[in-house]
């Protein structure tokens, strides 16, 4: 048994023209069975929404419910003297009703009212169906090395087919991100899909990367702290000579300003951080062991306490 169009609608008898159409083309776009394939309810309840909007969608046939001259099927209901009203002889008794001729959902609307619901279906169901026409899009993942992550390189990949296919890694790729190769992957009736490379890069053994600049730690001789000095130091780009200050603790860092990751198209660079780190000799040094022994200076011992 047919409901109460306003029920169906969710609607109250004093609703506008206007929030009758919104109401259903909104629970038509839920409801609709290209939405909800293979769901019984969903296709029922479409069913009842269409039937509810087909009664109030039309003003002719909204005001003859109202009346009381239609019933909640939309058909028209016998006169006092027992025989069809004028409408209901004309189309043919109750099956002018929405099973009847001139029935089904939306017969008395306009079909502007359905426009904006086909339109989103049926353009969602094309864009589905140009996409499973495509072939299927490849992910692979991709090992790199640090320096050519850092720096930018060539690679080639083999795809499962035999196809060998040249990658270009820009210069500060990081990792874990994608490269995309248009229409090289598997073939369709639409064309080609895509591949996805995944990349990852290896870790260094100096090298760390934070953001777009490098940290490396350097070692240096006690000497070297003491008296300062040239010291080399390695970058992504190849060694350099760095000025160490005079009496330089452990730990102390010197920035190489525009040493550090490529910044792509913004151009520029990041900087590189060197961190110096006092290093004694291996299997001891008589000499400076006797120096140390001879030294009685407490100037370089800080106080923790801070006095």
């Amino acid at each position: 048994m047919a409901r109460n169009p306003y029920i169906v609608l969710g609607l109250s008898p004093k609703a506008t023209d206007a929030e009758i159409r919104t109401a259903f083309r909104q629970l038509a776009k839920k409801y609709h069975p290209d939405r909800n394939p293979d769901d019984k309810k969903a296709e029922d309840k479409f069913k009842e929404i269409s039937a509810a909007f087909e009664i109030l969608g039309d003003s002719e046939r909204r005001k003859k419910y109202d009346h009381g001259e239609l019933d909640d099927d939309g058909r028209e209901r016998a006169n006092p003297f027992g025989q069809w009203s004028q409408r209901g002889a004309q189309g043919g008794g109750y099956g002018a009703g929405p099973g009847g001729p001139g029935g089904g959902p939306g017969a008395g609307a306009n079909f502007e009212d359905f426009g904006d619901i086909f339109s989103d279906l049926f353009g969602a169901r094309q864009r589905a169906s140009a996409q499973q026409a495509r072939g299927r899009d490849v992910r692979y993942r991709l090992d790199v090395d640090f320096l050519d992550a850092v720096n930018g390189a060539k690679k080639r990949v083999t795809m499962p087919d035999g196809r060998n296919l040249d990658l270009s890694i820009p210069a500060g790729f990081e990792d874990g991100q994608t490269l995309r190769l248009k229409g090289q992957g598997e073939r369709g009736p639409g064309g080609s899909g895509d591949v996805y490379v995944e990349v990852k890069v290896r870790p260094h053994s100096m090298f760390e990367r934070k953001g777009d600049d490098i940290h490396v730690d350097v070692p240096i001789s006690i000497k070297q702290a003491v008296l300062g000095g040239k010291v080399t130091a390695p970058t992504i780009a190849g060694d350099v000579s760095v000025n160490v200050p005079k009496y330089s603790s452990s730990g102390t860092v010197l920035r190489l300003r525009g040493r550090g990751v490529p910044k792509g198209k913004s151009g520029g660079a990041g900087d590189q951080y060197v961190k110096l780190k006092i290093v004694l000799p291996d299997g001891g040094d008589a000499e400076l062991e006797d120096f140390v022994k001879k030294w009685k200076s407490e100037k370089s011992r800080k106080d923790f306490a801070g006095a």
